[in-house]
Order: C-alpha cells, then structure tokens, then sequence
C-alpha cells in the first residue's frame, strides 16, 4: 500500500502509518540554502542525516531530553511521534556565525559572553523572520509555559551536544531545533522533533576550523559528503548503509 505524504519540506517529508500517533519521517537528498534560492540534490545527504540525526537524538533521549524519535526503519526513514510542529526555529549560538555577524558587525569565530537563544518564525516567504517572545505570545504561536519548556531544553540540549562533539574535537558554533506538542489524553507535553544534523549545526574541527557542515554547501566550499561522513565517523555510526 502506497503511503500517504502528509507534509513535503525542503529536506524531508513525512508519511501516515497505520497509528494515527506515529509518522514516518523521510530523508531526501536536497540541499538548499538561503530557503531554497539554491538547490541541488547531493546523492546519500539525506542517509547521512538520518544516521546522524538518530544517534543524536539517542544520546539526547537517553539524557532525559524528551523528543519524537522512535526508531530507524531504513537508511532514509525513521518512524517518529506525531506533533503539532510550534512554528519556531529555536536558534542556541555559542560563537558568532552566519547572517548573525552581519546582523551585529561581529567578527565571525568570536565567542558570545554567553550562550545565546534566537527565535525565528517558520516563513520562508519573509525569510523566517526574528521574533521575540511577546510576539509568540501575542499571535498565539507558543504560549508562556511552552516558551519556557523550549528554552529550558534549548540550553540543556547545548550543553549535552557541546560536551558530546567536544570529546570527538568539533566545535559546536550554533544550531537549530524544532519543537512541538504530542498530545495524549487531552494534554500536551512539549518535545523535541525535526532533525539534528550537520544541515542544523554548525560544526568546526577544533584544530583547523575547518567546516563539517551545510556551510560547505552555502558557501561553495564542496566537500559536503566527505564532511557529514566524518563527523559520522568520529561519532562511531556504522557508514555500511552509504
């Protein structure tokens, strides 16, 4: 029986299971920046994620951080808890990097005085523009309690991914996370979904600098398989599927 598509992203789409809790969740092999001004497809991109998406959220589950995983169903699909997807990017910048250094005149690669978390709504006609927490609030996005629980995580998720690619010598500059509600028995508890890959990471080897992630593509750097495979590798995640 063909599966019905419930939803098409730039990067992955999501499938009907027989339980009307539980998803699939596909990976592609598009790479786009800037919202999908560019494009291209880039063969084992989107097997690359889900392996390295599915050990972090492993690791992040197994350290009391609630989120959508379940389990991997193939090298390009992993069956996931159904959410009601806050439509907010919850940005968590460690070091000065991307459209941020152009925001503030900041010199790319300089630390932040502190760990620093960014909301962005999820329009990619206006650019995903920044938004504070009263306009959450105020369009009914995210309410007070929720706002609190995805900071809460945000910093927390930090500070477990940050000692994680620490012991492998990867520097985590900032990242990006999706958060949404799953509902069970008229209540909803706030939890961690999408993705955390190289394509939502910024991540730097912390003796060249050099860029293991979607950078590589955004800049024209080239490199993306070789880099996404060696922040795998240094993780320990079995590569036979590629």
């Amino acid at each position: 029986m063909t599966k019905k598509v419930l939803y098409e992203g730039k990067a992955k789409q999501l499938f009907e299971t027989e339980k009307p809790s539980e998803l699939i969740q596909f990976f592609k092999d598009d790479a786009t920046a800037f919202n999908k001004k560019k494009h291209e497809i880039i063969d084992s991109k989107g097997v690359l994620n889900n392996l390295i998406s599915e050990f972090i959220f492993t690791y992040l589950g197994n350290n009391n951080i609630p989120n959508h995983f379940i389990e991997r169903l193939s090298p390009r699909e992993q069956l996931i808890k159904k959410v009601e997807i806050i439509p907010i990017e919850v940005v968590v910048r460690n070091i000065a990097a991307g459209t941020f250094t152009n925001r503030f005149g900041i010199e790319e690669g300089k630390n932040l005085p502190k760990t620093l978390i960014e909301f962005n709504l999820k329009d990619d006609e206006n650019d995903d523009p920044l938004v504070s927490e009263e306009h959450m609030k105020v369009f009914g996005w995210a309410k007070e309690n929720d706002i609190e629980t995805m900071k809460k995580y945000a910093f927390e998720i930090n500070n477990l991914l940050s000692k994680l690619f620490k012991k492998i010598n990867i520097i985590l500059v900032d990242f990006k996370i999706e958060f949404g509600r799953y509902y069970s028995n008229n209540h909803y508890d706030i939890i961690l979904a999408d993705e955390i890959s190289p394509d939502s990471c910024r991540l730097w080897d912390m003796s060249s600098n050099k860029k293991l992630d979607k950078d590589r593509f955004r800049r024209n750097l080239g490199g993306l398989i070789e880099a996404y495979k060696e922040v795998a590798t240094r993780l320990k995640i079995d590569l036979s599927d590629i």
